[in-house]
């Protein structure tokens, strides 16, 4: 009786944690700029990229086809210890691309000296910005020609000190039809991870960010200076950063809920890329500082971990079938309440006739994904992390 009603609790806790994320996001308002949305602000575009040489070209053609005045914004790419062509894709936009310029890490830094390369090579390129508001992106990534302008626009409506702004993933392209149940996980558990991102935002009840539509003032990052205290954790240079600003000023964070700075980035092609990807993200989970994400995030890998529990145990008592179903349902009823209206926002409500078949693969994902975070390694642009946080 006692295993019953603490499952039931646990369940009704995560329930009650996906209602008060859903009541946030729809209270989050839409921004729509004016048709007057150039500023003077001057923008610095930061793209951190290693072995991008296949992708980054389609990013440089989205960002020289921005709306916002061409003497307000400039593109700087900072090359990671690249082994292959990315520099020489980047040069080869340049003479048509003024905004756009060329830094080499390597110029710098020695690659031995260093643990977090994203982390430095942004804090290069920042050094070097003209700009007074930062916007980070990747390399695979693609934007709207509104992104700029709406952002900045933004900006100076709210004197944002931070903006953390939606990602949408999207199929690869020339991906085979078989793969689409994993392209659509890949979807829809990204989705989710965004809603939960602007609602935790409204209700400043914790702080997360994607580095691939980030913004902040340069003023914010000098002032909290950067990434000291962070700069020998490999990953995080999005979620670290944003978590300090708060302790600053969290009034002057923001989430940018618009349709018109949407980046798109592919999903990843193979599973063991997807794996390594978000073990990658949940590596950095042990060093938050906020108690409230590390609260959520145990709650979130404790309800599936009891799921998978009670599910095994049914095998053993009967019994337990119909409280297996109740809590099943209990969860795919509440991630429904934030999902369906996140993804209206995104306009993938098509997709959700997947959800309740991936459940099953979600949970299992949500327990490796958090194991290995914690105690596993991964890869990432052909460098090995461990638990040390050392790159070899």
């Amino acid at each position: 009786m006692f295993f019953i009603s603490l499952t039931i609790l646990l369940f009704l806790l995560y329930a009650l944690l996906f209602l008060y994320y859903s009541n946030a996001w729809k209270k989050i308002p839409e921004y729509h700029p004016s048709v007057n949305r150039h500023t003077q602000t001057m923008v610095s575009v930061i793209i951190s990229a290693r072995n991008e040489e296949k992708r980054i070209g389609k990013c440089l053609e989205s960002l020289a086809l921005q709306n916002y005045p061409p003497e307000s914004f400039e593109i700087i790419v900072i090359n990671d210890f690249s082994e292959d062509n990315t520099s020489q894709v980047v040069r080869s936009f340049s003479a048509g691309f003024p905004q756009l310029r060329l830094i080499e890490l390597s110029d710098f830094v020695r690659k031995e000296d260093i643990w977090s390369y994203k982390k430095k090579a942004i804090e290069t390129g920042i050094s070097q910005a003209k700009g007074t508001l930062i916007i980070t992106t990747d390399a695979d990534c693609v934007m709207p020609r509104t992104w700029i302008s709406t952002i900045a626009a933004f900006r100076n409506s709210k004197e944002a000190g931070m903006i953390a702004a939606p990602v949408a993933l999207t199929i690869p392209a020339g991906s085979k039809s078989s793969k689409l149940p994993f392209f659509i996980f890949q979807i829809i558990d990204f989705m989710t991870m965004q809603g939960i991102t602007g609602a935790a935002l409204q209700k400043r009840f914790h702080y997360m960010a994607n580095g691939a539509n980030f913004a902040y003032t340069k003023q914010l990052f000098h002032d909290i200076e950067g990434y000291k205290e962070a700069d020998d954790i490999p990953s995080g240079d999005d979620m670290m950063l944003i978590e300090k600003a708060s302790r600053a000023n969290q009034d002057k964070i923001y989430f940018l809920k618009s349709t018109e700075a949407i980046v798109c980035t592919p999903a990843e092609a193979t599973l063991k890329s997807f794996f390594h990807q978000r073990v990658r993200w949940a590596s950095k989970s042990s060093k938050y500082q906020d108690y409230k994400i590390k609260t959520v995030l145990a709650l979130v890998y404790l309800a599936n971990a009891w799921l998978v529990i009670v599910a095994l145990s049914a095998f053993v008592v009967p019994g337990l079938t119909l409280l297996l179903l109740a809590i099943f349902v209990i969860k795919v009823f509440a991630e429904l309440l934030l999902i369906i209206p996140v993804s209206r926002f995104f306009n993938h409500t098509k997709l959700l006739w997947w959800f309740v078949p991936l459940q099953p693969f979600h949970i299992l994902y949500i327990l490796f994904a958090g194991w290995f975070g914690a105690f596993g390694s991964y890869r990432w642009k052909g460098r090995r992390v461990t638990k040390s946080g050392r790159m070899p």
